[in-house]
């Protein structure tokens, strides 16, 4: 007879009531009420017995749910933080988020009409803004308690709130009291997609960007005193040649850049079209022949530092140019060994420039339209339009030597993953040459883990430029500066700076809108003779976020008492 007893029934396991499945989506919201209930977090950072330990936290946008990204930061933090917990310290986390800045601005634009947008002041999108931070800051919250990170979720610190404001202020005021913020004429990188100067930590560099590169002669005119023998028998039909991946930069010209150390020759083009000779380098003789389909024959040769001074028609604007001593960017890995140089639209363009008093020609507006000073080709567009009708205009005007497509890493705006440009505006930097010593020592003064990522800071902080700090934004905290009406000429000083700070302390950066400029001044500046009109640009966001330590300074670690 069979015995119909259950196996299991025979098998001697032990008894618990420990479920066979993790139930997590029930449980889980069980322990961290229970955490929650019974101040787990707030109790043991109180009562443990070791020393403190603070993990400043670098803070996420809130411009949007939580992603895996955010889960790999703050579960990581969440370990240490528990870790040290469990050594007996008592931990001090306190969230934040950064607040500003065009991700949220363009979140909040993205979700109204056409209509809407018209009709928007720039302080209607602030409150507008403010609003859906906040209101991201509480869902990104609540999924970070769902992660089960401890913090103190009650009391974080937003870069939007008035006491933090008024402590960047400060941040902002030293530095520039300290001579390491200042206002100039630059050539930055643009982003005509979002209308504002980017820093370079704002770029993205991804693969297969295709320019319409082109190379182009420009008829040269005189030669120099030192090459005056060598040259003057080509003269009149001699072209200097370039290259460039950005033919829209062409109307701005106003220079040709050679290496001194370089030898140059004038070769003889055997289809003798457009020019009949062509000044290159020459060591890209070989690779010029194979670029333009025909044989060429050196002539003569010079050395580059000869050619400084040498002058060139423009082909199609009414002016001449000179051929200067460029930088050691100026080789024969590309293009022809000539670099065109438009001081107002490149970092190496605007310095050569500068050192030979070259104007600052920029015929591109703020949305990367060709203005006026363009000539025929204003209005045309440099990430659309400009383009082919440069290229065309070269070509009638025999300027043309060959046009082909470039495959290479050009710099996009990381926000709207569109291409950027080059434009020299006037705006505000903080000169990293002024603290760059002191931020190195620094580095050799914390304790790296791993190890090798002091060397990736290292060398950072070591090759950084002065870094862009405005941006042409509405969302964002403003440069507290004031610029006289008749002169242009910008009011900043201890006075000022106190007196926003004061201002912002109380009622928030909304102030800088919602005031007029006399309310904003210091009493001292209301009557003074002078006119004045406040500033416009915002703070990089990145000047946020990085006013967060001097801004969390102003609690007491170690007597520090949880808020219940």
């Amino acid at each position: 007879m069979t015995d119909t007893t259950s196996y299991k029934d025979t098998v001697l396991l032990p008894q618990t009531s420990f479920d066979m499945r993790a139930n997590a989506t029930k449980r889980e919201p069980e322990i961290q009420a229970f955490w929650a209930e019974n101040k787990i977090y707030e109790t043991l950072a109180e009562t443990n017995p070791g020393e403190v330990f603070v993990l400043h936290d670098g803070p996420p946008y809130a411009n949007g749910d939580l992603h895996i990204g955010h889960a790999l930061n703050k579960i990581l933090k969440d370990t240490i933080n528990k870790y040290q917990l469990l050594q007996g310290r008592k931990v001090r986390y306190i969230p934040g988020w950064d607040c500003h800045g065009l991700p949220i601005e363009l979140k909040v634009l993205q979700a109204m009409d056409e209509e809407a947008r018209a009709s928007l002041t720039p302080l209607k999108l602030r409150y507008k803004a403010r609003a859906f931070a906040l209101k991201t800051i509480d869902r990104q919250r609540d999924s970070f308690k769902r992660y089960g990170v401890w913090a103190d979720w009650e009391h974080p610190y937003m870069t939007l709130t008035p006491d933090y404001e008024a402590a960047q202020i400060e941040v902002f005021g030293q530095m520039y009291l300290k001579g390491y913020i200042y206002r100039g004429l630059k050539s930055v990188h643009w982003s005509p997609t979002s209308q504002t100067a980017l820093a370079e930590a704002e770029l993205e560099y991804p693969e297969g960007h295709t320019s319409p590169s082109i190379y182009a002669a420009f008829p040269m005119v005189s030669a120099s005193p030192a090459a005056q023998t060598v040259l003057a028998p080509y003269l009149g039909e001699l072209g200097v040649a370039i290259w460039t991946t950005t033919p829209w930069t062409i109307p701005a010209n106003l220079a040709v850049a050679v290496n001194p150390d370089l030898t140059y020759a004038v070769v003889e083009v055997a289809s003798g079209q457009p020019f009949k000779y062509l000044l290159i380098a020459k060591d890209l003789r070989d690779r010029m022949a194979q670029v333009l389909g025909s044989d060429l024959t050196i002539k003569a040769e010079v050395k580059g530092a000869d050619l400084e001074h040498s002058t060139y028609r423009h082909p199609l604007f009414d002016r001449e140019s000179p051929i200067l001593i460029g930088g050691n960017y100026v080789t024969t890995e590309s293009g022809t060994g000539l670099v065109h140089t438009a001081p107002g639209h490149g970092d190496e363009d605007f310095k050569v420039g500068q050192r030979y008093g070259l104007p600052i020609l920029c015929p591109v507006d703020e949305k990367g339209d060709m203005t006026e000073e363009a000539g025929p080709f204003a209005g045309l567009n440099v990430l659309k339009n400009a383009n082919p009708a440069v290229i065309k205009a070269l070509e009638e005007a025999g300027s043309l030597l060959k046009h082909e497509p470039y495959v290479h890493k050009y710099p996009y705006d990381w926000r709207t993953k569109q291409p950027t440009i080059y434009r020299a505006t006037e705006q505000w930097f903080a000169s990293v040459e002024g603290f760059r010593e002191a931020a190195l020592q620094a580095i050799q003064a914390v304790e790296w883990i791993p190890a090798q990522g002091e060397n990736r800071i290292t060398a950072m902080v070591g090759d950084r430029s002065d870094w862009c700090i405005s941006r042409q934004r509405t969302w964002g905290m403003p440069i507290p500066v004031f610029y006289d009406e008749a002169t242009g000429e910008p009011l900043l000083n201890e006075e000022t700076l106190a007196h926003i700070k004061a201002i912002f302390a109380e009622k928030g950066s909304d102030a800088w809108w919602e005031l007029s400029e006399t309310e904003l001044l210091p009493e001292q500046y209301r009557h003074n003779g002078h006119t004045y009109r406040k500033g416009l640009d915002t703070m990089d966001v990145w000047f946020d976020s990085g006013s967060m330590p001097y801004a969390q300074w102003g609690l007491d670690y170690e007597n520090w008492q949880m808020a219940t």
